[in-house]
């Protein structure tokens, strides 16, 4: 099947790279146009067909400069996916309230800044799809050594579930995405800190990662994006307040 978003807008945060990047590339394939953010503007250069903005989503006053500007240029979008996101590694006994707060503020408050700019326009154009990136790391299962990360995705859960309430007699669908672990690039760069911090291999790490998933492997960036493509497209209509877990089987 083609053609699943034709005549769609969708704004994408965080596409420079990883599940951002895989679920820009999925919507554009399916007909979507596409509006593509990322704090490094350089991460977007090479993402073809989109329209690609920098934007930094811990800064309230940017994220409506980004909003007018879209909204006026291109109309309200009919698809926003909130994926940016940080992965804070550690016990309460590692989290300062630096980490606590910076964690919250990428993870939970980008989202509210966004929702904030762009849902009354959406309720103007008769509504749309919001998809918001959680974990199977949140209110779903506790993991080690995520203690601030499963919180921010608690919430995000939470914020997810709140929003549809809000907005489900409106024309606005609210979901949430609970991957397992995926390749991705935010990945390598946990298994790298963790083979210094541990004294190990990147072998080992990483296959300390892939025997966590019940299924035996890691989920790529494509398989998440293709979660993202059926909640943004009408197929999925019906649903609102959910979670979509592609988790290897890890809540099963």
């Amino acid at each position: 099947m083609s053609g699943r978003l034709k005549g769609k807008l969708a704004l994408v945060t965080a596409a420079g790279q990883g599940i951002g990047r895989a679920i820009a590339e999925a919507f554009i394939a399916e007909g979507a146009k596409v509006i593509a953010t990322d704090l490094d503007a350089a991460k977007l250069k090479s993402l073809k067909k989109a329209s690609v903005f920098a934007l930094d989503v811990r800064t309230t006053a940017k994220v409506d400069a980004l909003a007018k500007q879209v909204i006026k240029k291109f109309g309200a979008p009919d698809i926003l996916v909130n994926c940016a996101g940080y992965v804070h590694q550690g016990s309460v006994l590692d989290c300062s309230e630096q980490d606590w707060d910076f964690s919250f503020d990428l993870n939970v408050k980008s989202i509210h800044r966004i929702l904030r700019a762009f849902v009354p326009a959406m309720l103007k154009n008769g509504g749309g799809s919001i998809i918001n990136i959680a974990s199977v790391a949140s209110s779903l299962r506790g993991l080690p050594n995520r203690y601030a990360y499963g919180a921010t995705k608690a919430a995000v859960i939470g914020l997810t579930k709140a929003t549809a309430a809000d907005f489900i007699r409106r024309g606005i669908r609210v979901n949430a995405i609970c991957p397992g672990t995926v390749q991705t690039p935010s990945l390598n760069d946990r298994i790298a800190t963790n083979a210094k911090r541990f004294s190990k291999s990147l072998k080992e790490v990483r296959n300390d990662f892939i025997d966590r998933q019940p299924i035996g492997r890691l989920a790529t960036a494509g398989e998440i994006a293709a979660g993202a493509v059926f909640l943004a497209s009408d197929e999925s209509s019906y649903y609102t307040g959910q979670t979509l877990q592609i988790d290897g089987g890890m809540t099963m």
